[in-house]
């Protein structure tokens, strides 16, 4: 395993100081404030350290309440809701410096038998031969902020590859493109068979990108100071069986934005065209005037 796959499995882990209480630590991939991808990760890890293995996670919906400090540890406190015949539900609260920062539900399942169907998954490039996004900022290391660029490598735990490669830090111009933004994820190396890390790691990289699809459409990027953004909410439910380490399809739209808040969708396949995750945000996006940009 690499040395940034490595860092993320350990950072993804929480330690138990109580029977319902857990602490996790911060990274750092160069935002401002504490990744909610990395917060998600860590809230369903916490809950699943409270449900038997025989049951696992098929949906979890939360609201991000306040900044996290990327220099404090993070505590989650889980409530055990309910355990039931076929279903267990939990509800976590993330908290920092005595004050909630983000609050977490997740409800765990049986595998039973049943019916299915799916959408059928879009019709794009493979990731064979696209290029990823670290060797894109690579390419245009020069322009990105100071704060980037001490971390340049902490995105390669996860190599992402946009099907319609863009700079982020020069976007296409308004009008140029639609509310889509497709890309192939996985983990950069191979990693433990623990169906549950690899749950908990797709939660952190879903939370990568997905508001893209509604800046695209208006020429804007959060990375060029254009717009100030940030994740209000995020929901995600666990279709079928994947891992992490093999190629994954993230399909995303963004179906209307207003009020300052673009709301999008993410459909998650296999490779092979299987359906095995649905995720839904809404963020914060809100215009920055010229004056107030700043350089990249």
């Amino acid at each position: 395993m690499n040395t940034q796959v490595q860092e993320l499995v350990e950072l993804l882990q929480v330690e138990q100081l109580e029977h319902n209480l857990f602490r996790g630590i911060s990274g750092d991939i160069g935002s401002p404030r504490v990744f909610g991808g990395q917060v998600l990760g860590q809230a369903l890890m916490a809950a699943a350290l409270t449900v038997g293995r025989d049951r696992s996670v098929h949906s979890l919906h939360a609201y991000f309440l306040r900044p996290g400090d990327k220099q404090a540890k993070i505590v989650y406190d889980v409530e055990r809701i309910r355990d039931g015949g076929s279903f267990t539900t939990r509800r976590v609260v993330a908290i920092q410096h005595g004050q909630p920062i983000f609050n977490f539900a997740a409800s765990f399942h049986v595998k039973e038998d049943g019916v299915s169907h799916q959408d059928a998954m879009p019709q794009v490039p493979p990731p064979e031969g696209l290029t990823s996004v670290h060797e894109l900022r690579r390419q245009h290391f020069d322009q990105l902020p100071e704060r980037l660029r001490a971390v340049l490598h902490a995105e390669t735990a996860i190599d992402i590859r946009h099907c319609e490669p863009f700079n982020p830090l020069n976007p296409p111009p308004a009008g140029e493109r639609a509310a889509v933004n497709n890309s192939w994820f996985r983990a950069s190396d191979r990693l433990p068979d623990d169906p549950v890390l690899h749950q908990a790691m797709l939660a952190y990289s879903s939370d990568f990108g997905l508001l893209s699809a509604a800046l695209l459409p208006h020429g804007l990027s959060f990375m060029n100071g254009s717009v100030q953004g940030v994740s209000l909410d995020h929901a995600m439910w666990f279709h079928d069986s994947f891992r992490m380490d093999e190629w994954l399809l993230y399909a995303t739209n963004s179906p209307a934005a207003s009020g300052a808040r673009g709301f999008c969708r993410g459909s998650i396949y296999t490779q092979d065209g299987r359906l095995i995750a649905s995720v839904a945000q809404e963020g914060l996006m809100r215009p920055q005037p010229p004056k107030a940009r700043k350089p990249a």
